[in-house]
């Protein structure tokens, strides 16, 4: 059941809050005076590996007489994909990077390699995600509008697709990234002339995308187009699997605990930390698994310190565990699988009407629930 006060369910009183809120402080204030030289290089660094990587990848596609070639080829694409997206894209997105006052390397100009629009998506997920996460009728992102997440959402009919709809959803994540976005931007909007302004934005990007993979790449393959053709629709499938796993693992395995509009009314600083630290979850990774995911294997301390660099939040973790011992703060963990066994099962019993009742719930387990 959603939770009504995070302080409360946490068994904090205010002088715990205000602690925990000035050692999180502390963690922010350290990793931004340290900032330096050896991160620009890191972030330089994966640009340069990514675009090399995915030209050689595309060459090895259109070269190559054999079928290990392509498959080769294939992979190599759909990881640069899945680093352009989540460990370049995504951070640079969120303005992790702001401080080179690098033009190319900024929230404001970077434009990811997926169907959404960069500018829509960092409103819907930047602003109503992070802000507001896992808050009911607040963040889009729980269930991203087609599926139960919580057994506080109402049930309704339609729900008993919801183990399809997850399978939909995550073979085009893209698109529903995309929607997500184009969806929070319209309901922003306040005319109707600026909502279809936002409509023909997401158009011409996905337009671009599709050109992009589908026509000039495979012309430029010449009679081979066929073979472009299928690997980039197997690397944009592939990429779109892999970000859809990294980000529902974070966010709706056991232990991501749900929220109450309530949660909000009269939040300060150190709730919201709270709220962030009780609502996420990370999984375990090796230094090649985090790179790959973005680092959002660390995806706790992301909604701490979603504008941290990336490249940092390994370091951060050390201390965020240790923040939560001190305070008795679950710090939800696990293997990758182990999160999505948990979040494919939510999925497939949340499709079903609810089966407990409110009132069969011992008085003593209702304290910070509703």
């Amino acid at each position: 059941m959603a939770i009504i006060d995070v302080a409360q369910y946490a068994h904090l009183n205010k002088t715990d809050l205000e602690t925990l809120g000035d050692e999180l402080d502390t963690i922010r204030r350290d990793i931004e005076e340290s900032r330096g030289a050896n991160d620009a290089a890191y972030i330089r660094r994966t640009i340069a590996f990514q675009r090399t990587l995915e030209i050689a990848a595309r060459l090895l596609i259109a070269a190559s007489h054999s079928k290990a070639g392509w498959f080769l080829g294939t992979a190599a694409l759909a990881f640069a994909k899945s680093v352009e997206n989540m460990e370049i894209a995504h951070n640079v997105g969120h303005g992790q990077w702001d401080w080179m006052n690098d033009p190319e390397i900024h929230s404001a100009t970077w434009e990811w390699d997926m169907a959404g629009l960069s500018s829509q998506w960092r409103y819907s997920h930047n602003f109503r995600h992070h802000v507001y996460t896992n808050v009911l009728d607040k963040d889009d992102d729980i269930g991203f509008g087609v599926m139960r997440m919580t057994s506080d959402q109402p049930w309704e009919p339609r729900y008993l697709l919801q183990p399809l709809r997850n399978l939909l959803l995550a073979v085009g994540f893209e698109w529903g990234i995309a929607l997500n976005g184009v969806r929070a931007a319209q309901e922003r909007a306040k005319t109707a002339g600026e909502k279809s302004v936002q409509s023909r934005a997401v158009v011409r990007k996905i337009s671009r995308q599709v050109v992009k993979d589908y026509v000039a790449f495979p012309a430029l393959s010449g009679r081979r187009w066929r073979r472009t053709i299928g690997a980039n629709v197997t690397a944009n499938v592939l990429r779109n699997l892999w970000a859809y796993v990294v980000i529902f693992c974070g966010h709706f395995p056991d232990g991501a605990e749900k929220f109450t509009a309530a949660v909000i009314e009269e939040e300060g600083r150190p709730e919201w930390y709270l709220r962030q630290m009780i609502g996420t979850a990370n999984f375990d990774a090796g230094p090649l698994m985090a790179f790959s995911s973005g680092n959002l294997c660390y995806q706790i301390e992301h909604h701490l310190f979603p504008d941290l660099p990336s490249n940092r939040y390994a370091e951060i973790a050390v201390r965020v565990r240790a923040l939560c011992d001190k305070f008795d703060i679950p710090y939800t963990t696990g293997t990758l699988l182990s999160q999505y066994l948990q979040t494919i099962r939510t999925i497939h019993r949340l499709a079903l009407p609810n089966r407990e009742r409110i009132d069969s719930v011992p008085d003593g387990e209702l304290s910070g629930l509703r």
